[in-house]
Parts: structure tokens; C-alpha cells; sequence
């Protein structure tokens, strides 16, 4: 892995629409040089972070599905999980998507979250 590369996502505000891709690492064109053949990137997510700026509690879901998709069986952190008012939830651990994987979700609030994370971006 020593030749992977820190990258962040976000901020981004969580909308009340529950299968909005919230990230993807798939590269739409992987034209090289000649000799060469590129393959797609894959992310290693390792801390999410969730802020809520009002005053209320507001809750979150995410799934790590296709793209679009949320369901049963594929949620991956909170289920309509709730975020104190003023507050912020973190999530460290990790997650690897592949090309084909989005990280899905939304709030039950819109816009009263918004989501940030870093990791890790390599090639298989």
C-alpha cells in the first residue's frame, strides 16, 4: 500500500433523498500510453464524519451498494442513526470500495448534515 494516496471528500450536505451517491472512484476513461494498461482505482475510506449545524437532532443512513441503491442488507454505517444537535458523529474503520461500489445515503433532515471523510486512492 506504499503507493497509494491520501485523499479527502466533502464537505457535503446530506439531502432527505436516501439514494443519492454521495462517492465513486471509477475513472471514466483509462486511455494510456501505448504498452501501458490502466486499471480502474480503488478507495480505502478510513474516517467519515457527519456534523449537524442545527438545533435539532438529525438522523443518517449510508450504504455501500450500486450506484443509487440502498438495500436491505448493504448499509454499512447508521441506520437512521442520530446526530446530537450542534454535534458531529466520526466513523473510523476500514472500507474498501471498488469501481463498481458508491457510498449511498442521505439524511432524514435535509441538509441539516453534511458528511466529510479521508482515506486512502490506490490501483489494484
Amino acid at each position: 500500500m506504499a503507493s497509494n494516496r491520501v485523499f479527502n471528500f466533502g464537505p457535503v450536505a446530506l439531502t432527505n433523498t436516501l439514494t443519492t451517491n454521495i462517492l465513486n472512484g471509477a475513472v471514466t476513461s483509462l486511455a494510456g500510453v501505448v504498452g501501458f494498461t490502466a486499471t480502474q482505482p480503488y478507495i480505502v475510506i478510513r474516517h467519515i464524519r457527519i456534523s449537524n449545524k442545527t438545533g435539532s437532532a438529525a438522523t443518517f443512513s449510508l450504504w455501500k451498494n450500486g450506484t443509487g441503491a440502498n438495500t436491505a442488507g448493504s448499509e454499512v454505517i447508521g441506520t437512521a442513526l442520530s446526530v446530537a444537535a450542534n454535534s458531529a458523529y466520526d466513523w473510523y474503520g476500514q472500507m474498501r470500495f471498488d469501481s463498481a461500489d458508491f457510498l449511498v445515503g442521505g439524511s432524514g433532515t435535509a441538509t441539516a448534515l453534511t458528511i466529510m471523510g479521508e482515506g486512502e486512492i490506490g490501483f489494484s
